[in-house]
């Protein structure tokens, strides 16, 4: 399937991040004018939906990455508001279990992956195990590489068995993760949404953003 966009990443591209704004709003000229075309789509989204149920022969799985505070819950909680809760699934990756942690690393990734006829949204995936274990030093650069093959060739299985994939990374500055998280901490109602973690993780910034542009340059083939 291919997708006419100006923020894809094609294959074989060297990615820059800060060559990527993290203001643009595409044609559109605030957040006012977005959601006369989000109530559209959504609408779409509910009748390809059906066609995807009734037709029963593929799967859709759309996996969202980003740095803490990146919008992954918002995303899911608009974009997916207009569909059908009872054909969807949405798996979230944390630190594994022990069992998770004997198996091979895409061994509880592979077992969220939605059947045929559903749509299945990953909120953070597999690649927290290419990006935070490297950014921690828990695996070598080398392993991380060995780790991005086999991913390609998972997803490149899944592909060939009906599973349409589109990831998407969900790209902030470090100044708006700033911002989110003073209004969380503003906001009563939202401060359980932080933790001591996302304040260290933030030290690791640079390191998080030189590993997500490893990642997005050998990920595509």
């Amino acid at each position: 399937m291919k997708v006419k966009s100006l923020h894809r990443v094609k294959p074989h591209t060297q990615v820059r991040l800060s060559h990527f704004p993290t203001a643009d709003t595409g044609h559109y000229q605030g957040q006012k004018h977005a959601p006369a075309e989000l109530a559209l789509h959504c609408q779409r989204l509910d009748a390809l939906q059906a066609l995807l149920a009734a037709g029963n022969q593929h799967a859709l799985l759309v996996v969202l990455q980003g740095m803490d505070t990146g919008g992954k819950d918002g995303t899911i909680r608009h974009i997916f508001s207009g569909v059908n809760p009872q054909g969807c699934t949405v798996s979230s990756f944390k630190v594994p279990t022990p069992l998770e942690a004997r198996h091979d690393f895409l061994w509880r990734v592979h077992a969220a992956v939605p059947p045929k006829g559903v749509i299945g949204i990953f909120n953070r995936s597999h690649y927290e195990d290419v990006l935070v274990v490297r950014v921690h030093k828990q695996i070598s650069g080398k392993e991380a590489h060995r780790r991005m093959e086999e991913i390609v060739d998972w997803e490149e299985m899944l592909a060939a068995n009906g599973v349409t994939i589109l990831k998407f990374f969900l790209h902030i500055s470090y100044e708006e993760q700033t911002r989110r998280l003073a209004a969380r901490l503003d906001d009563p109602s939202r401060q359980w949404k932080i933790s001591e973690s996302d304040f260290a993780e933030r030290k690791l910034w640079p390191d998080y953003q030189l590993a997500y542009e490893d990642v997005l340059s050998r990920i595509f083939r």
